[in-house]
């Protein structure tokens, strides 16, 4: 059993859950001004664990479904039976990485809320990227890209739209989501770098 399988039952039932019960939903999620104002600083990890809605959840746990698995395999022929520990490490602390830049920036605004997975699932699509940078990754389920070119973009294309900040999602728990991942394989295996490089170095757009 995977730890990816595991990971999505869990926030599936809580996100349906939730979705039911408004009152968990408002416990769950993050509001930085409620977290520091009554020390809730549960809300880090708990807010990865609900959504805002069918759409939200689904987009989400099939990106991890995708990617999770295929981390998981890597960081265990890596890291052998440790993998599983790094791959846990990773998705909650990317969560709680991802929230700490709204935390900053809205903790005395009460109307701001911010829920989702979205930045435990990027660090671990993103640490598949360093690892295995020459894999496609299908934009929109049909087009191949290259994952370290796909990864490239969502970067730049996550911190510009964080700084327009004009529309409803989170753009900077994607950025730093991302960041963490990368950063936290770089930490375990330093050699992800020069692997990463090395493999990019030999890449040629018709192969």
């Amino acid at each position: 059993m995977y730890i990816t399988y595991i990971i999505i039952a869990i926030t599936s039932g809580v996100s349906l859950y939730a979705l039911k019960n408004q009152d968990l939903l408002a416990k769950l999620l993050m509001n930085p001004y409620v977290a520091q104002k009554r020390n809730e600083y549960h809300r880090f990890i708990t807010s990865g664990f609900v959504h805002l809605d069918h759409a939200h959840l689904i987009f989400n746990m099939i990106s991890l479904y995708f990617f999770g698995v295929a981390v998981e395999v890597v960081f265990g022929a890596y890291f052998g039976e440790l993998g599983n520990v790094y791959f846990i490490l990773l998705y909650l602390l990317g969560i709680i990485a991802s929230d700490i830049p709204s935390y900053l920036k809205n903790k005395n605004n009460p109307r701001y809320n911010s829920l989702g997975a979205s930045g435990g699932v990027a660090a671990v699509i993103f640490a598949f990227i360093i690892f295995r940078p020459l894999d496609d990754i299908y934009l929109y389920f049909a087009m191949p890209v290259p994952g370290f070119i796909l990864g490239t973009l969502y970067i730049i294309f996550s911190w510009y739209q964080g700084r327009k900040s004009n529309d409803n999602i989170n753009h900077d728990a994607h950025l730093y989501g991302a960041l963490f991942g990368l950063l936290f394989c770089i930490v375990i295996y330093p050699a992800s770098v020069v692997n990463f490089f090395d493999q990019i170095r030999n890449w040629k757009v018709f192969s």
